[in-house]
């Protein structure tokens, strides 16, 4: 893979130090692909075996973790990691599912809040066993415990 971004080293004279080096970037791109490949083939297990998406599973996951099982829509859309936009059509078919039920709240005309149903805990339940043992066979297997107390480390130090 070439790169022109970076390509001289750290001590070339001619590099602007604003711009990352060539070894940076191939650390970037590692950690990309890492991160996609896991992901991709997460959802495709969550897909095939439980009908369900990871960014659905997500969502099923950060309401049963909240206090009363309910967030507010902005709370959501910031634990999920998506738009706003996005996050409400994903809980429109979670709630035409009957896993998730949206209402107003009652201080706050303006405040929204999506609260896990019962089926949507057991959907969760359910697809659960198909996530984790994904996460173990993608990624906690390929891994040693050092490796894995590392990456955590390396990892909390990215967390903005």
């Amino acid at each position: 893979m070439s790169d022109t971004v970076g390509a001289p080293g750290r001590d070339c004279p001619g590099r602007r130090p604003e711009l990352p080096t060539h070894d940076e970037m191939a650390s970037w791109r590692t950690f990309l692909r890492a991160h996609a490949g896991v992901t991709r083939m997460l959802e495709s297990e969550l897909e095939a075996e439980q009908k369900l998406s990871l960014a659905a599973y997500d969502v099923l996951v950060q309401l049963s973790e909240a206090p009363e099982h309910r967030l507010r829509m902005t709370e959501l859309a910031e634990a999920v990691l998506l738009s706003r936009s996005g996050v409400t059509r994903l809980v429109d078919r979670l709630e035409r599912s009957g896993l998730v039920l949206r209402a107003k709240v009652a201080e706050d005309g303006r405040g929204v809040t999506a609260t896990l149903t019962d089926a949507g805990q057991e959907r969760l339940r359910i697809a659960s066993t198909t996530h984790l043992r994904g996460v173990r066979r993608h990624f906690a297997d390929r891994l040693d415990p050092a490796d894995l107390a590392e990456l955590a480390r390396i990892s909390r130090k990215l967390i903005p």
